[in-house]
């Protein structure tokens, strides 16, 4: 018996709909995406094999290599509260005007007997040009900012706090620097807080790489 040949058809598939839907997805995703927060300042932090990300709400202490140290506090739900705070205990008698514009500001990267004066300038100062937060053995404010963020994240989870704390350094920075910085965290009773790092490879026959070959193996 003769075969039957069924006839041949073009496939017709309109892509209306799923070009549609790629668009909307695409859309979706650039809106809802939080951009990474801009850096205080280009410093080049030691490597390490560390792969866990710097979370949003991040509190980050950037030291330069000219051993100058700004602040970024990265949590907006608490910000102005520990702005607020600060501006209270050290008296600095800033209005809301001012106090609102310093909401706004990305970084503290003066002393605080300058936020006044700075707030009300004309034209905006290069972070470059910032003398940065007082942190010598004399003066070192830093304890003051550490002091105002406890006390705005008093009655919390101790841990939460010291998860959000993060010191980015320049590989060129000065220890002396850090030990400042460390200082400012002991005398506020923080022991515990996060090092930025620029990611690496782990090193080919380390134990590191070892036990996470043989972890592989094991899933």
């Amino acid at each position: 018996m003769p075969k039957v040949k069924l006839p041949r058809k073009s496939t017709n598939v309109d892509m209306t709909a799923m070009c549609d839907v790629a668009f909307l997805l695409l859309t979706f995703f650039i809106l809802a995406t939080k951009q990474k927060p801009p850096e205080v300042l280009a410093v080049t932090p030691p490597s390490s094999v560390s792969s866990k990300a710097v979370p949003d709400k991040s509190i980050m202490f950037t030291m330069t290599k000219e051993g100058k140290v700004f602040l970024m506090l990265g949590d907006e739900t608490k910000k102005g509260d520990i702005l607020e705070n600060i501006n209270l205990t050290k008296a600095l008698n800033l209005s809301q005007a001012e106090m609102a514009k310093w909401k706004k500001e990305e970084f503290i990267g003066v002393p605080l007997n300058m936020v006044k004066s700075s707030l009300n300038r004309a034209d905006k100062i290069p972070a470059t040009q910032l003398p940065g937060i007082p942190n010598d053995s004399t003066n070192n404010e830093l304890v003051d900012w550490v002091r105002s963020i406890t006390n705005v994240y008093a009655g919390g989870n101790q841990r939460d706090l010291e998860q959000m704390l993060m010191v980015k350094g320049d590989n060129d920075a000065l220890y002396p620097i850090f030990k400042n910085v460390k200082m400012a965290f002991k005398k506020n009773e923080i022991y515990k807080f996060r090092i930025v790092t620029n990611s690496e490879a782990v090193p080919i026959g380390s134990e590191l790489y070892k036990q996470a070959i043989s972890g592989d193996k094991n899933d």
